[in-house]
């Protein structure tokens, strides 16, 4: 009997599927990866994929390894796809297919499977991380295979499905939207949320963060600190790095930062509209530009933003695991060797304040900077940099003028 490994979260989809695997022939060992999912029961899950018929369940707990080596580094890039989304869900994918594929190899299986549809960006990431890393594996997306579309061609027959084979389902009626969580964000999007017309940050039942309107009338002041561009600690205590994420996003939840609505160009073609939370990672980025502001010189910076977007969209596309991104990691982290200091937020409604900014290694000298008279600039010197700099444009002038 084939065996294959399911990323399986206990939902509808993954267990239909677990299911329906069984009925292809396969032996299926389901393993839920611990991302920190802030509103789900896991030991349930694991019980309930045992009634559904798997082999082995398990629970992994990748949580740390989540935000040390998959969001800091993306982080360290100030990467954002399409200048907006902190890429929550693309970046847990590949650790997802990761960890999934360690199983695979523990338990001798000849496929990994996994519930993504065939219109979204999981399908790419999970399948190009299962390539790079375990290429001798077969990848088994059953909504991309037309016998699964046609037993399942909607939600009522997947319930019926499930109550035929004696899996539990919520009863409760669906959520006008989907959602999928983990410790650096939630994601929200369908339903309703395909029409551009309602408010998404209005419609949804955000389960991180307050609305701006509802946080605190009184600002809270929070200090983060980071060493080589790595965040070590909050307000002076040091965490692990789920702690502090874990930490801040309470901290940036009850506040209100970090709400997102975007309209964004998915891997496959076509638009999607999503609405986003991520208290915690939102602060990091903010916190991290600021200690960068201070430490990381002029041309190193720039040219680590132009290259930024090339990041996220490796990340959002699904190639963590490639030559480029190998490179382009090996290169932030020589770039973030002197991002080391602190920075204080004062947080109001949603809002983020820079309230202070300090560094060991600072590059800010306040006598270089000062308007005032005196001090180690000499003004005079501007008139030969800028008579070289103005002599391209000066021959120019005389021989093309421009008209104004």
């Amino acid at each position: 009997m084939p065996r294959c490994v399911l990323a399986y979260s206990g939902g509808l989809d993954t267990s239909v599927i677990l299911g329906w695997l069984q009925e292809q022939g396969y032996e299926v060992h389901a393993v839920y990866v611990d991302l920190g999912q802030p509103c789900e029961d896991r030991e349930a899950i694991l019980a309930k994929a045992r009634r559904c018929g798997a082999a082995t369940a398990r629970i992994v707990d990748v949580r740390n390894e989540l935000c040390r080596d998959f969001a800091f580094p993306v982080l360290a890039w100030q990467a954002k796809y399409e200048g907006v989304y902190l890429l929550g869900t693309a970046i847990a994918r590949p650790l997802i297919a990761k960890t999934c594929l360690q199983v695979a190899r523990e338990v001798g299986a000849d496929a990994f499977a996994h519930g993504a549809t065939g219109k979204g960006n999981d399908q790419c990431r999970f399948q190009l991380a299962a390539n790079a890393l375990a290429p001798e594996l077969a990848v088994l997306a059953p909504w991309r295979d037309e016998r699964f579309r046609s037993r399942f061609p909607g939600r009522a027959e997947m319930i019926e499905f499930c109550h035929q084979r004696n899996i539990p389902v919520k009863a409760t009626a669906a959520k006008p939207y989907s959602s999928d969580e983990n410790c650096l964000h939630i994601s929200y999007e369908a339903g309703r949320l395909e029409d551009l017309t309602v408010n998404g940050l209005e419609l949804v039942e955000f389960g991180m963060t307050v609305s701006p309107q509802q946080a605190p009338d009184e600002p809270e002041m929070v200090t983060i600190a980071f060493e080589s561009g790595v965040p070590v600690a909050v307000n002076g205590q040091r965490r692990s790095a789920w702690e502090l994420v874990d930490t801040l996003n309470r901290i940036g939840g009850r506040h209100g930062v970090g709400r997102v609505d975007m309209v964004e160009g998915r891997f496959v073609g076509m638009k999607s509209r999503g609405v986003y939370e991520a208290p915690g990672m939102t602060l990091l980025y903010e916190a991290h530009r600021l200690v960068e502001q201070i430490t990381l010189d002029r041309d190193l910076m720039h040219l680590r933003d132009r290259l930024a977007p090339e990041v996220a969209e490796l990340v959002y596309y699904g190639f963590w695991y490639s030559p480029k991104m190998d490179a382009l990691m090996a290169f932030v982290r020589e770039a973030q060797r002197h991002v080391t200091g602190e920075a204080t937020l004062k947080l109001y409604k949603g809002n983020m304040l820079v309230a202070g900014r300090a560094s060991p290694v600072s590059l800010y000298d306040e006598g270089l900077a000062t308007m005032e008279g005196g001090g180690a600039y000499n003004q005079s010197d501007a008139e030969g940099f800028l008579r070289i700099q103005g002599l391209p444009l000066r021959v120019q002038g005389h021989m093309h003028p421009r008209r104004y």
